[in-house]
């Protein structure tokens, strides 16, 4: 009955456009006094509570010498003892393996992360996969699988960079065994309750393969091939192993929807679920009564369909203790009695409880941030608006508590992907931004991921052309509800949403009085050509969806922001990994080159030790802090706005 992950979202009402103009004729409670900027990005006090397979332990992450390391105590309290000590990198995933645990890093970003197991006492931990240029995952953990006591199952690209080989790893030993003897060069593996590798998927470029055999015994041949346009994933085998669940959009269908599929006749032959507004996400499952629990999408907040009465009556039971906050049961012990809670809001990152079913006794474990007070947190709403050719995007909107909706400076701040999208709950940054009083507007511009695949499509070869544009309707909608100050709008975005903010200040530089870019793309060619190796069989689809360099080149030239720097007026502050593998240091280092040899103001932050995203504590200090001083400087406290906007800055 557990959840896959652990949840970040919660239900709530929508706030339509009408709604949000009403908003603008009322104020909200006092202003909140200002909250140190570390407050909000230092490591969290102790998050990812997981409880061991036989209920005698829970083990959580908490920082040690500013890194996050698994801790472990026994049920119901007591000394709890350091499992991990890493100050390389935060350790990451972890999962218990009977009495040990398992888990991962990489070094200073460069996500080739290496597979690690340790002893509850913390005396034997081992590096169980090589730690240099090859990356690793588990691909199943073999729970409660006879003979499987001590192994679990995971991939490695260490034969040949863009494909993942399945092996055994005996993660008290370290022995490692190849399962699959990988001529065939497949790139993904699924594996059923059995432990055993069943289906195995190939690409070549831009229709995905899928292979099947029905016992280890025998080959794989090959089953269905669709097109990365379809959506067909296997979600799990039904528990007899004879047939699957999936997520799929085939048939017509523009959302997915979770369905058992029959192996035999190669069709759906039961509908689980579906929504006519979202696609589906994931289906849970009771391991131990062996029935489907819930399945779960993401519309505007979280959504949920209990798919059995038990797993109800208990959300149910529990539902009085967390009124106001979203909640989850994500973890259990293999009796099913002993269980982890999480909940939390928009507001709220999330506090953690134990939970005993034979008792009904719930017990409070920990708060993620409890320097962070909720009631002085801002409300994150779901918007919608729509774009100059009539489509719906949805979005959130941060008003910063205790301020009026009114000609407030603002944060536009578009996502990465781009094919993913925002959702609501606890995010740190807005948070962050709104207590310095700024609203933050987030969109899931055409080309995010759980709108249908008519939505999704609708972003294929339009980087800088209407996905930019939907970003820039949801800026002037701001502005004529009256929410943004026109002059005090800026732009801050990571990844892709990096790319969206350069985009910003080249196609649209008179919308916005300063820019932020994270790790951002600036160059379609370059950005083609230094992808991992990992994601080189997919490059067919890449040049479908973005474009390609030989067909396409005029019109990627035309959607480089690099190539259009003689359009920027306003500062920017860029902040780059050394060792990013997917956003190359090249594609920020030619943008501030063009940038100061035109004499725009241009801040440009590079951290040696970090890739696609800073991770480590005292370099998300730094970033923050400037960002923080950028902002004020530019559209905040210390904004004094010009009397007439030059065409070009002078650097500093």
């Amino acid at each position: 009955m557990a959840r896959s992950f652990t949840p970040l979202l919660a239900l709530s009402l929508c706030l339509s456009a009408a709604s949000t103009q009403a908003q603008t004729k009322a104020t909200f409670a006092t202003v909140p006094k200002p909250i140190e900027m570390k407050e909000f990005f230092k490591n969290p006090e102790k998050v990812s509570f997981r409880i061991s397979p036989d209920g005698q332990y829970i083990s959580y992450r908490a920082p040690w010498r500013n890194r996050m390391n698994i801790f472990v105590q026994k049920v119901g309290g007591g000394t709890a003892t350091q499992v991990t000590a890493d100050t390389i990198r935060d350790v990451g995933g972890y999962f218990w393996k009977g009495d040990r645990l398992v888990y991962s890093r990489d070094i200073n970003g460069d996500e080739n992360f290496i597979v690690f197991s340790a002893s509850i006492d913390g005396k034997d931990v081992k590096a169980l996969t090589p730690q240099k240029d090859v990356r690793a995952g588990v691909l199943d953990d073999l729970h409660n699988i006879a003979g499987m006591e001590q192994s679990v199952m995971v991939q490695m690209n260490q034969r040949n960079p863009q494909v993942f080989d399945p092996y055994l790893l005996n993660v008290v030993t370290g022995e490692v065994k190849s399962l699959y003897d990988n001529q065939e060069n497949y790139e993904s593996w699924i594996t059923d309750h059995a432990g055993v590798i069943r289906m195995a998927t190939r690409t070549d470029g831009v229709n995905q393969v899928y292979y099947y055999r029905a016992s280890d015994k025998e080959p794989f041949t090959e089953y269905m091939t669709t097109s990365f346009k379809d959506s067909w994933g296997p979600q799990m085998f039904t528990f007899d192993n004879k047939n699957l669940i999936v997520n799929h959009n085939l048939g017509g269908r523009d959302k997915t929807a979770i369905v058992e599929w029959d192996l035999a006749a190669k069709k759906e032959i039961r509908l689980i679920h579906e929504d006519s507004d979202y696609d589906m996400g994931s289906v849970d499952h009771s391991r131990k009564r062996k029935v489907l629990t819930m399945a779960t999408w993401t519309g505007a907040k979280s959504e949920r369909k209990f798919l059995d009465k038990e797993t109800e009556a208990l959300y149910a039971k529990m539902a009085p203790n967390f009124e106001g906050y979203e909640f989850w049961i994500y973890g259990e012990d293999d009796t099913e009695t002993k269980m982890l809670v999480w909940a939390g809001n928009d507001r709220n990152p999330g506090k953690y409880y134990y939970y005993d079913a034979t008792t009904g006794k719930l017990e409070h474990l920990a708060t993620a941030c409890p320097w962070l007070p909720e009631a002085q947190m801002a409300e994150m709403r779901p918007i919608t608006y729509t774009s100059r050719d009539g489509l719906t995007i949805h979005g959130y909107l941060t008003i910063p508590k205790g301020r009026e909706a009114k000609d407030l400076p603002v944060v536009v701040n578009p996502h990465g992907g781009p094919w993913a999208r925002d959702e609501w709950g606890f995010n740190s940054e807005v948070q962050f931004l709104a207590n310095r009083g700024y609203a933050v507007l987030q969109m899931n511009f055409r080309g995010s991921t759980g709108y249908g695949r008519a939505f999704w499509e609708k972003s294929f070869k339009q980087w800088g052309l209407t996905m930019q544009n939907d970003i820039t309707d949801g800026v002037n909608w701001l502005i004529k509800e009256g929410v943004a100050d026109p002059k005090r709008v800026a732009i801050y975005g990571g990844s892709y949403g990096g790319y969206a903010t350069l985009a910003g200040i080249t196609y649209t530089p008179d919308l916005y009085a300063c820019a932020v870019d994270y790790v951002g793309v600036s160059n379609l060619f370059t950005f083609m050509n230094t992808i991992p190796p990992y994601w080189e069989p997919f490059k067919k689809m890449m040049y479908e969806m973005v474009g390609d360099p030989k067909t396409d080149s005029l019109a990627m030239r035309e959607s480089s922001p690099v190539f259009y720097m003689d359009n920027v007026k306003c500062p920017l502050f860029i902040a780059q990994g050394a060792t990013d593998p997917r956003v190359n240091k090249d594609e920020s280092d030619h943008v501030v080159a063009a940038l100061k040899k035109r004499g725009i103001k241009v801040e440009y932050m590079v951290k040696d030790n970090e890739g696609h995203g800073f991770h480590n504590e005292e370099n998300r200090f730094d970033f923050y802090g400037a960002m923080e001083g950028f902002f004020d400087k530019y559209i905040g406290n210390g904004y004094k706005p010009a009397v007439k906007k030059a065409a070009a800055l002078p650097t500093e």
